[in-house]
């Protein structure tokens, strides 16, 4: 098997429960759950108008400016995946555009999350599939290889592993381990519901502030008439 130009299947998939559940929950109170410590970075942006993604990962790593593998990722994709490409961040080529987008929403794919640039932007807008990207060029792409397709990426700090639930709204994107899905997502509904009580709170005029003079006095802050 060759590293750096292969094709690998998914060892583990999340369940379509999972994805479902994620699914109604804000990306945010998501990363809150774990901890605010995995994050795809701000230069990942929803190229379609709205609505939120999830989906599983079918993750594909691509030499920069190249998109064979992606076609062939598409190719592999199972109703309710979301491709996941690495392709270095590199903007000076366009690896996927209408044509591609097209066929993707004939495959059922979920939505895209592309550490590279897309073209045809007004396309991606219109058809509204769920896709993050790090850029726009009209420059097309070479179709030469190499790659991988079904094995860990990471970017902007946060790996991906295929299989993974991959999350996505006007925040940002979010992957969230196959092996702690189960805790995080009741982490999260946790949160989810908390908030929803302090909202009551501040609609009613109940909200307790009483934690931000506490904070500043256990740190030290001067008060006037201290």
């Amino acid at each position: 098997m060759t590293t750096g130009f292969r094709i690998l299947n998914r060892a583990r998939v999340a369940p379509k429960s999972q994805v479902e559940a994620f699914a109604k929950l804000p990306v945010a109170n998501v990363s809150d759950a774990m901890n605010r410590m995995s994050a795809a970075g701000p230069s990942l942006r929803p190229m379609h108008s709205s609505g939120a993604m999830a989906g599983v990962a079918l993750t594909v790593r691509a030499r920069p400016g190249d998109n064979l593998m992606l076609h062939k990722a598409i190719d592999m994709a199972q109703p309710g995946d979301v491709i996941v490409c690495d392709a270095g961040g590199d903007l000076s080529n366009a690896l996927m555009g209408e044509l591609m987008l097209a066929y993707a929403v004939k495959r059922g794919v979920a939505g895209f999350v592309l550490n590279c640039a897309i073209r045809d932007l007004d396309a991606f807008r219109a058809v509204n599939l769920p896709t993050f990207a790090a850029g726009v060029t009209h420059r097309g792409p070479y179709k030469d290889g190499p790659g991988e397709i079904n094995v860990p990426i990471s970017f902007g700090g946060m790996v991906i592993e295929p299989g993974d639930i991959m999350l996505g709204d006007s925040d940002g994107v979010l992957a969230v381990p196959f092996a702690e899905a189960q805790d995080i997502l009741q982490r999260t509904q946790a949160k989810q519901d908390a908030e929803k009580r302090q909202m009551k709170a501040i609609a009613e005029g109940t909200n307790d502030r009483t934690w931000v003079d506490a904070a500043l006095r256990k740190l030290g802050c001067a008060f006037p008439n201290d």
